[in-house]
């Protein structure tokens, strides 16, 4: 019986990580995943937000996706994104500016494509905060 699964984090630019895991954690669109070795074959698109790797040794990384599609085969786990980033190299203050932008232009109320656009920055920039703020709590413990 496996006790791992292969992980594979993509992004447009490159592999982000690729290595065994006992857990990946996502969120996909209907709420959150937990994969383990011998999940269902599955696919779904994923929310902007972190997808956490616990790894054979039980240690933990946190990665940030901008959304994406993640696949369950048999023996590997594949989170596809546009963007990919380790938490750790999150820029807090870039994500701090990007929502405040996005919160201001909301509030400006422009047209409706203006809106949206302000919305998905908006949500993005909260998502890599998150992450951050995930890996801080998980580097005190």
């Amino acid at each position: 019986m496996a006790s791992t699964i292969r992980c594979d984090i993509v992004s447009a630019e490159a592999e982000i990580f690729h290595g065994d895991a006992q857990m990946v954690v996502a969120t996909g669109e209907m709420g959150e995943l937990g994969i383990a070795p011998r999940h269902a074959p599955l696919i779904t698109r994923l929310k902007p937000g972190q997808v956490r790797v616990i790894l054979e040794n039980g240690e933990e990384q946190f990665f940030y996706v901008s959304g994406g599609i993640l696949e369950v085969q048999p023996q590997v786990v594949t989170v596809l994104a546009d963007t990919a980033i380790r938490a750790a190299d999150l820029d807090e203050a870039a994500a701090k500016r990007a929502k405040e932008d996005a919160e201001r232009a909301l509030a400006d109320r422009s047209d409706a494509m203006e809106i949206a656009e302000a919305q998905a920055k908006l949500a993005e920039a909260v998502a890599q905060l998150q992450a951050l703020e995930r890996l801080r709590r998980s580097l005190k413990h």
